[in-house]
């Protein structure tokens, strides 16, 4: 992936030129992904930083520094000593000098002007932000990756969801989506399951020992390569209720007008405007304040989400991940923005549609699905 790897390189260099910068360091392990265009430096996933760092300087010179137990996996399986130059010290030393890699990496750099992307050191500044900014327009490669991803993840949920049982708890009912996406070498880093009542009640509901009997509301965030693709399906057994189609119809006329305006250029305070206006149209204006209705995707969950007084920008080639609700349901799915609209990537075989129509265009969410 020379191509993908040289331009995000020239990115980095570019930012660095215009903040004075000598290099930077990238430890987290969204941001080690993304630049090894798709490896990875995790192994504690319960943190963001992770075992090895990637540095750039503002020549464009790249470098891998890790101790002595993971340099080999690194330079095996994540990334080539082609692209990477490998920095290696005991580990010993890593444990004794907790600047060690900054030590390392001003060697290298030849100044003092370094910075991190989290907060790894005290006397360093921490620019996530602007490394954010490097991550927001996709790549070629990148596209390719995430579609692909789309595609499997949504195949996987239409799966899990084959595989259910009236009576499971949302506890194995999530082990089940989590399994899905697992044989397809997917991980999935938010898995939430509510069934019934709990629906209507959270938001964000985390699996419990809660037993399904009617309804069910199944989302994830699934990750592949550093990126990560979320969708989120409403299954109904039997004929569904007036009040729950006629909500999850509202729900998707807002993700069509989100959709509508997810245009390069738009910023994120107008998308938030349209989705306000987009909730008091079907008669839940009040639905807006109970959740947050999702934003720009890639290697986080949200890069960014959009509410009033965002200036975050829609980019060329930026994945977005909408997830307006509605009390009592959700729809969600992952699109890409161009040009000439959005792409959805993360549609599942066999799920029936609501169209609903927005300036002209037609735009489709996952309906419901009847057992």
């Amino acid at each position: 992936m020379k191509a993908e790897l040289a331009e995000k390189t020239g990115r980095i260099t570019a930012m660095l030129d215009r903040e004075g910068l000598d290099a930077v360091l990238l430890n987290a392990q969204h941001n080690f992904a993304w630049l090894s265009c798709g490896g990875t430096n995790g192994i504690d996933h319960s943190r963001d930083n992770g075992a090895a760092t990637l540095m750039v300087t503002r020549d464009g010179q790249r470098f891998v520094l890790a101790n002595n137990i993971e340099t080999p996996r690194m330079l095996a399986e994540e990334l080539s000593a082609g692209d990477f130059e490998p920095v290696s010290f005991q580990w010993q030393a890593e444990k004794a000098d907790a600047n060690l890699v900054l030590s390392k990496a001003r060697e290298i750099a030849g100044g003092s002007r370094i910075a991190t992307d989290i907060a790894l050191f005290s006397d360093t500044e921490a620019i996530e932000g602007k490394i954010a900014a490097c991550r927001y327009q996709l790549t070629a490669d990148e596209l390719d990756r995430f579609r692909a991803l789309g595609r499997d993840s949504g195949a996987a949920m239409r799966r899990s969801i084959e595989d259910l049982k009236v009576g499971e708890t949302e506890l194995t009912i999530a082990e089940k989506i989590r399994h899905e996406l697992g044989v397809r070498g997917i991980e999935s880093v938010v898995t939430l399951v509510a069934a019934d009542d709990r629906i209507a009640r959270f938001r964000h509901p985390v699996p419990t020992a809660n037993t399904w009997n009617k309804t069910l509301l199944l989302v994830t965030c699934a990750r592949r390569n550093g990126l990560i693709a979320s969708l989120s399906r409403m299954i109904c057994v039997g004929e569904v209720p007036t009040d729950l189609q006629k909500r999850t119809e509202a729900a998707a006329y807002v993700n069509a007008c989100l959709m509508d305006a997810t245009r390069p250029g738009a910023t994120g305070a107008e998308l938030y405007e349209t989705a306000a206006n987009a909730y008091l149209k079907v008669g839940y204006g009040d639905d807006i304040d109970l959740h947050h209705q999702g934003g720009a995707a890639g290697y986080r969950t949200r890069e960014w989400t959009a509410y009033p007084t965002s200036t975050e920008v829609v980019q060329l080639n930026q994945a977005f991940a909408w997830n307006p609700s509605v009390t009592g349901t959700k729809v969600e799915e992952t699109c890409i923005a161009s040009s000439g609209g959005i792409e959805v990537i993360t549609t599942s075989p066999g799920v029936p549609a609501i169209t609903s129509e927005v300036n002209g265009r037609q735009y489709h969410s996952p309906g419901i699905i009847s057992l």
